[in-house]
């Protein structure tokens, strides 16, 4: 498995195993969620991508009580931090809204430690953009926690190259990583400048729901996903390793973060990475993405 280097501290799998499930699944034992993240090391998938909100706050619990120091060892985390909802230890907020001040920032940082169990946190994303963020307040208080030692790097989810640059306008230390929506379903980054400002500051890009949440092997999309499975039978895969496949071939270096509670589906993320992609073929699908041929 390629990995990423994001900075002199930290790098990742190019493949990430995203948790934002693992609540969901009926089995939460830590048995079950080792046996996951030993199928994705298996395979060379290294980095754990959470958030707090996910699973109602109670996911980075869930990882944690299945973590053992050897496990810690192997692997790297994501968190995210600045959504709060009227659920799980938010359960009486009156509205749901996201909070980037200092106070909210390093709460957070130390609920997901002790959650999780861990001394530090490999990478630290601000979930979504807050309208009512005071940029040198979080900035400071995004320094502080790299500074501290509990965060080894820091980047942002869901931000457009303006929130990015009036952020990183106040740090001291370099934003790492914007993890966006990014798939065959959803490739308006592609255009819109949001990839082309991150290669410009030679930043590799997350993607979440790399898979259009599923969405992609719907009825609707049956063109779409005719050709993908064309070119996967062609290289003895299934549909989602050619879609994921289609992310890894773009020159900016994106990480899909690929969640599934299946365990077989688990051991088939690194499949993506087996797949051959020339030009033609990356604008065969982009072509079916969009539903007519480029201009």
């Amino acid at each position: 498995m390629d990995r990423i280097k994001l900075n002199d501290a930290l790098d990742m799998s190019r493949l990430v195993y995203g948790m934002w499930r693992i609540g969901d699944d009926a089995d939460t034992s830590a048995a079950h969620i080792q046996n996951k993240i030993s199928a994705c090391l298996d395979q060379g998938i290294t980095t754990m991508d959470q958030a707090d909100i996910y699973g109602g706050y109670e996911a980075e619990e869930i990882l944690g009580n299945a973590l053992t120091p050897e496990l810690r060892n192997q692997i790297e985390i994501v968190t995210k931090c600045d959504i709060v909802a009227p659920m799980g230890r938010y359960s009486d907020a009156p509205v749901k809204y996201y909070d980037t001040s200092r106070a909210h920032i390093m709460a957070s940082v130390d609920h997901s430690l002790r959650l999780m169990k861990i001394d530090h946190i490999d990478l630290l994303l601000i979930h979504r953009p807050d309208p009512l963020m005071d940029h040198n307040e979080t900035s400071a208080a995004l320094d502080d926690v790299v500074a501290s030692g509990k965060v080894r790097a820091v980047g942002v989810s869901n931000f457009r190259p303006y929130d990015w640059d009036l952020l990183q306008s106040g740090m001291k230390t370099k934003l790492v990583t914007n993890q966006i929506e990014m798939s065959l379903l959803c490739h308006d980054a592609f255009t819109n400048g949001d990839l082309a400002h991150l290669q410009r500051l030679g930043i590799a890009p997350m993607a979440w729901s790399p898979l259009g949440g599923g969405a992609l092997f719907d009825t609707d999309n049956a063109g779409l996903r005719s050709k993908l499975a064309e070119i996967g039978a062609a290289q003895g895969v299934d549909e989602a390793a050619v879609a994921v496949a289609w992310l890894l071939a773009h020159p900016a270096s994106i990480l899909p973060v690929l969640g599934t509670n299946n365990l077989d589906r688990i051991k088939q993320i690194g499949d993506a990475a087996k797949v051959e992609m020339d030009r033609q073929t990356w604008f065969a699908l982009y072509t079916e993405a969009l539903g007519h041929e480029v201009a």
